[in-house]
């Protein structure tokens, strides 16, 4: 059987029966795509674990902006192929254990965390950044970001699935129904401060369009993206003067180490967060 024909029915397999995430099936086909070029694999039985090692050696010595590849991102890889792997044998063709592949070890995942202080500083920057606008437009610019900067604290929320509301937002509720990985719906709350931050900036805003967030083009706005809001996060913590790493997940991050840290139980934290393993959730334990 073609290594290409199998495939594509193990991405639309991904698609339609796992519900996976087009960006998931995107960069599946990416890593599988990569190591059939590589290894010239043609039919599924010409993947070997010679082949395998030699793919893994290849992969350690391709060299990125800090040395040679990480071991988590060599993982990705296998974790494709293993996926593939195992889905030939659901389909009973002849290929590989996917058993026989082991994953390398990686050292234990660092947080980007920030004190409670630089916190403070950092959801008050836009604030403080609109008091000192002279110009009316640029207004309810500074108001989407402190907006955001609420919401995503109060929620946890992926910024993917923050990027992805619309001005239907139920603000008289405390809870927010949102759809993220794997189309999975999961019910977040929204603090006071959070609601009347969107209440406050949708008041600001003059355009019609369904996104709850949108970029700063006052003509024709857009749905804002997730590179925007990292690019606007880092530059408020520049001016609220933090020197750490501050992404969008890192609120994430704040969010689930701030539950633990005031008695809630993991497993109710792996539900808000959205994580499908517990395993995921469980890196916050060590920080709390």
């Amino acid at each position: 059987m073609t290594a290409e024909t199998m495939k594509r029915q193990f991405l639309e397999y991904l698609e339609i029966e796992r519900g996976r995430a087009v960006k998931t099936i995107e960069n599946y086909d990416h890593y599988l795509s990569r190591f059939f070029k590589q290894m010239n694999i043609v039919d599924t039985g010409d993947i070997t674990e010679e082949k395998i090692r030699e793919f893994r050696l290849w992969l350690n010595r391709q060299n990125g902006t800090a040395g040679s590849m990480k071991r988590r991102t060599q993982n990705y890889y296998l974790i494709a192929l293993r996926a593939f792997l195992k889905f030939l044998r659901k389909r009973d063709i002849a290929a590989l254990s996917p058993e026989k592949i082991e994953l390398a070890k990686v050292p234990e995942r660092s947080l980007d965390l920030i004190t409670s202080t630089e916190l403070d500083r950092l959801m008050r920057a836009p604030l403080e950044a609109k008091d000192k606008e002279t110009d009316p437009e640029k207004i309810p610019t500074y108001l989407r970001d402190y907006a955001i900067l609420e919401l995503l604290f109060s929620t946890g929320l992926r910024v993917s699935e923050l990027c992805g509301l619309n001005t239907d937002i139920d603000l008289t509720r405390d809870e927010l129904s949102v759809r993220g990985k794997g189309d999975k719906v999961r019910v977040v709350f929204l603090s006071p401060a959070s609601k009347e931050g969107v209440r406050t900036y949708l008041k600001a805003r003059k355009d019609m369009e369904e996104a709850l967030f949108v970029d700063g083009r006052v003509a024709s706005p857009h749905r804002i993206t997730p590179r925007d809001i990292q690019r606007h996060i880092k530059k408020y913590a520049a001016r609220a003067g933090i020197t750490s790493k501050v992404s969008p997940h890192t609120l994430r991050h704040v969010f689930a180490t701030d539950l633990l840290s005031n008695g809630a139980d993991i497993r109710s934290v792996q539900v808000l967060l959205g994580h499908a393993s517990i395993n995921t959730t469980q890196i916050y334990t060590h920080v709390t």
